[in-house]
């Protein structure tokens, strides 16, 4: 019996291991088709600390698990939202209030910053530092744990 439990741990460890390995080759190739230059959105003020930009749309089904991470990093550091193809505003803040979350978005209802920023992923994370410079870039699912780390390096 012991030995079957060791048996099965190992393996659904090692299946963690390289699913994580696989995830982060796929978001690796994925955001280096991102562009990398210097944030420019206009009138973007940030008080001398990092911001997080998120793609996301209301139709993605991992936007939706994403969202509660998103929401908790929103309340504790600079964190802008773009809703991409995702109808009116109205259509956006009826999804916010059904999922419980608050946090700032833009209404990207023709892909305009899409495009701006080279993005064809949902989600799509982006984190700049003070400088407005790209310090991370990340395509899929990420961890509350992830996006603190992060954050808190960008920070630096």
């Amino acid at each position: 019996m012991i030995d079957r439990l060791k048996f099965y741990s190992k393996e659904v460890l090692s299946f963690v291991v390289v699913l994580t390995i696989l995830t982060n080759i796929v978001s690796y190739y994925k955001a280096s088709d991102l562009n990398q230059n210097k944030l420019d959105i206009e009138n973007i003020s940030l008080n001398n600390k990092p911001i997080l930009i998120h793609f996301w749309s209301t139709w993605c089904p991992t936007c939706k698990i994403e969202a509660s991470n998103i929401q908790t990093i929103s309340e504790h550091y600079n964190v802008l939202t773009i809703a991409v193809n995702s109808k009116d505003d109205k259509n956006i803040k009826k999804y916010l209030k059904e999922n419980s979350l608050n946090f700032k978005f833009i209404n990207d209802k023709n892909s305009f910053y899409a495009k701006k920023f080279n993005i064809s992923a949902y989600p799509t994370t982006l984190i700049y530092d003070k400088n407005k410079n790209i310090i991370f870039s990340d395509v899929g699912y990420t961890s509350t744990f992830g996006l603190w780390a992060r954050m808190w390096w960008a920070g630096l």
